[in-house]
């Protein structure tokens, strides 16, 4: 699926987030190793500077550790 420039403009109006930012986010998601630590505390800080959103250093650990240890629910239900 391709996206236009209008795609992205309505996007970053909506959420203050350029289209570079979520270019790379998407790029990071599709060609890093999600199992690998350095990879995913990137995602997670891009993520959280998106968002406005403080991750704690204990919280990003935690975060980290069950995505290494392949410990994320398999389905919705599982998680709550």
């Amino acid at each position: 699926m391709e996206f236009g420039d209008n795609f992205f403009k309505k996007v970053e109006k909506k959420t203050k987030v350029s289209k570079d930012t979520i270019l790379e986010l998407a790029n990071k998601l599709q060609n890093g190793n999600m199992k690998d630590e350095k990879t995913l505390r990137e995602v997670i800080s891009t993520l959280s500077n998106i968002t406005g959103k403080k991750v704690s250093k204990e919280r990003e650990d935690k975060i980290v550790a069950t995505i290494v240890e392949d410990k994320v629910p398999k389905g919705v239900d599982k998680m709550f």
